[in-house]
């Protein structure tokens, strides 16, 4: 009785244990290095389970747990709130409009300005005097409630669907790059003295973007083409209307929208961002002419 108690006690000790997690027994080993592994270390492989480490070497033949994930068409990651950042993008804006109301002096901080006064009074503020922070805060300002409230709807109604078919990080960067293209070309191509504001660039941007998803999903194009006529017809028929920044945020974000979308696989993240930061590039090039132009 004691011989078979003593090699019950063997036997318990030789079961073998996960090499990263020592409290749990299991009965499955890597197929490449033969450590034992529980179910949360198992990586599936062509053939059997592999470890984290030989599958993070590349000794292995296994994808990483990540590679599971469901990718979007541009390789971002499925989000369980495709909206989540077009609902704090529209937030900002809503947030920024009601703190202009309460506190209208707040406007001459934020909007977009090459210089104010002109030469040769001083002292003066605008972009030429350093101020490159307006090419950003002018994005999300609005004064006038028909302007927000038209801007805020294009926002909800491309930026849904663009957000969850590129992916949130993806998104962001076509959002804001091309709300700064289009303060740039503002910039560049405006009086040093107009004041300007709005998400216009920005959301002209998802615009070009839309365009292009709806071509490489071979979608009718007729809406989108119909709606930004439309748009640009306001664009070029109304006074007042910075149509420097609906230019310069399409131009971006058609940009943007192509490389995201037709990227190839093996190169796409560096295809992608590459693009981002030669648009961003530009956006840099133009503010330095200006500035230069105004100073």
């Amino acid at each position: 009785m004691d011989d078979q108690a003593a090699g019950s006690a063997q036997d318990a000790r030789s079961v073998p244990v996960c090499y990263r997690h020592p409290d749990r027994e299991t009965g499955v080993r890597c197929t490449r290095c033969e450590r034992p592994i529980c179910p949360e270390c198992m990586v599936d492989a062509s053939v059997g389970f592999q470890c984290p480490e030989c599958v993070r070497s590349g000794t292995g033949t296994g994808h990483a747990p990540s590679a599971a994930l469901p990718r979007t068409i541009a390789g971002g990651t499925v989000a369980a709130d495709p909206r989540l950042l077009t609902k704090i993008l529209l937030g900002i804006n809503v947030a920024v409009f009601l703190a202009v109301q309460v506190r209208p002096s707040l406007l001459r901080d934020l909007y977009l300005i090459g210089v104010w006064p002109p030469a040769p009074f001083l002292p003066s503020s605008g972009v030429a005097d350093g101020e490159w922070y307006r090419l950003v805060t002018s994005m999300f300002t609005h004064e006038e409630i028909w302007h927000i409230a038209f801007n805020m709807l294009s926002l909800w109604w491309l930026g849904g669907p663009l957000e969850q078919a590129l992916g949130r990080a993806r998104y962001l960067a076509l959002y804001l790059i091309s709300g700064l293209a289009g303060s740039a070309l503002t910039y560049l191509l405006a009086s040093g003295t107009t004041a300007s504001l709005g998400a216009s660039g920005a959301i002209f941007g998802l615009f070009g973007a839309t365009a292009v998803l709806m071509r490489r999903l071979r979608y009718d194009m007729r809406p989108i083409i119909a709606l930004l006529v439309i748009n640009l017809i306001f664009t070029f028929g109304w006074s007042n209307i910075a149509w420097q920044a609906h230019i310069g945020g399409l131009v971006a974000g058609v940009v943007i929208g192509y490389a995201m979308v037709h990227a190839p696989r093996d190169r796409r993240t560096l295809v992608q961002y590459g693009t981002c930061a030669l648009v961003l590039a530009a956006v840099v090039l133009l503010t330095l002419l200006r500035t230069a132009q105004l100073t």
